[in-house]
């Protein structure tokens, strides 16, 4: 028997080092060759190692959140004949509840101040934004009447549910970090979840005082990694180098929503049904061809603007590990339909992870939603290294004067914001007012 190394590869486009996101072996485990080893995570992309050779796992090279260079050890695997491990010295498989205590540590000294959550760069970060599929523990039901006696994961192991199941613990107000799985890699099924309320309904005493008042004070400790470190340091990086000013304007939305609905009507069954988006992707492209300056990237530390006559549309995308920017390539050359069949094929891409680093990168331009939550007014920030990101608020009917009367309107905000040191105020105002034009007539929208 002999010992085999797999170390970090070079995943290429210059990258040093990659962030060690999922585990799917650990010590012990019998692997076969080509099975996936662990994910890891780039500037853009997720990337999945798989194993060269098959034998049993003998040594972990790192711990999930851990940072490591091309070319470090990533596990050792025990072989049939020599192996590639010549040295004599014992193996030192890492301490991983020590690596878990330090990442934590670490990950707490580098959460930015600015937590604003709207799209990064070209990272897998980070549009409509959905409800998450699971609250954070701080916004569990007050009805919540199940408190666990202890954790049956580590802090920072996150549980593994289909939505179904993470829909019904919120309904039952169950936090899944307690619940044992007894699913494939531990993933917690329906029976899991009904057996785990059963088992504490049968704990509480008769009598006791109602727990929708009871006093909390579980803290869960939760390490900033993956994803959520590169969202963290893309938002961090760009609040600090982009002066950003937000201009908001209102919009009649009355006409579209009409137009929307009839063409929904007559070709939604063939071509797909239309939402709002694909109407704003047309209006900001046409609008970006008026005003160039806000479809450009800045590379501010060769002090050069790029101006680009392609739109490549970034989509803000709420997904369950955090915020993604999909693209839209050439979205000039997009009718409404195409551009609404792009839009989900990203978004849904993007949501299963199995979005490419050419869809997660290279954006001129991105647009932002939080759909129903939209609330007034945002102030979105910048997807670095562009220079422009429109926001969309929430629709809402609204009493407004018409021709000296109080007629309803369907009314939306576009909160937009730009880097002030290559666009000025007024050229920003200028391409707002030229999308609220294309909107409040959308029959433009058609006509060149």
């Amino acid at each position: 028997m002999g010992i085999h190394i797999i170390k970090m590869p070079d995943i290429g486009e210059g990258i040093a080092e990659v962030e060690l996101v999922a585990w799917h072996v650990q010590v012990g485990d019998t692997v076969a060759e080509d099975q996936i080893l662990a994910d890891v995570m780039t500037d853009k992309a997720t990337v999945e190692i798989p194993s060269s050779v098959a034998g049993k796992v003998l040594a972990l090279g790192g711990v999930v959140g851990q940072v490591m260079a091309v070319g470090s050890e990533v596990i050792r695997i025990e072989v049939e004949g020599a192996g590639n491990f010549k040295s004599e010295m014992p193996l030192a498989p890492v301490n991983h509840a020590q690596a878990a205590t330090n990442l934590v540590a670490s990950a707490a000294a580098q959460e930015p101040d600015n937590a604003v959550a709207a799209p990064a760069a070209s990272a897998p970060a980070p549009v409509s934004l959905p409800l998450p599929s699971q609250p954070a523990p701080h916004a569990m039901p007050a009805r919540a009447q199940h408190a666990p006696a202890a954790l049956v994961r580590a802090p920072g192991d996150k549980p593994i549910a289909s939505p179904a199941v993470r829909r019904q613990a919120w309904d039952l107000g169950v936090e899944l970090q307690f619940v044992p799985g007894t699913g494939t890699a531990g993933r917690i099924t329906h029976e899991d979840l009904q057996s785990y309320v059963a088992r504490a309904a049968q704990a509480q005493p008769a009598g006791t005082a109602d727990q929708r008042f009871a006093q909390r004070l579980d803290e869960q400790t939760v390490p900033v990694i993956g994803l959520r470190r590169k969202i963290a340091q893309k938002m961090q990086d760009a609040k600090r180098r982009i002066p950003h000013f937000t201009y908001v304007e209102e919009v009649d939305m009355t006409e579209l929503e009409a137009l929307r609905a009839k063409l929904n009507a007559k070709h939604g069954k063939e071509r797909g049904r239309l939402t709002v988006l694909p109407f704003l992707v047309r209006a900001v492209v046409l609008a970006a061809r008026e005003r160039p300056v806000v479809n450009a990237r800045f590379d501010d530390d060769a002090g050069v603007v790029t101006r680009h006559g392609a739109v490549h549309l970034g989509i803000a995308t709420q997904t369950e590990g955090g915020l993604m920017v999909p693209v839209i390539r050439h979205a000039e050359t997009l009718d409404m339909w195409a551009c609404a069949a792009e839009v989900v094929r990203l978004s849904e891409a993007a949501r299963s992870g199995k979005a490419t680093r050419d869809e997660l990168g290279g954006s001129t331009i991105t647009i932002t939603s939080l759909g129903a939550l939209g609330g007034i007014v945002s102030t979105p920030v910048i997807n670095h290294p562009e220079v422009a990101i429109v926001g969309i608020n929430r629709m809402v009917e609204r009493p407004m004067m018409r021709n000296g009367a109080v007629v309803a309107r369907q009314m939306m905000n576009l909160s937009s914001s730009f880097d002030h040191r290559v666009v000025d105020g007024m050229h920003a105002a200028e391409f707002i007012q030229l999308i609220r034009g294309y909107l409040e007539c959308p029959a433009t929208l058609f006509v060149e």
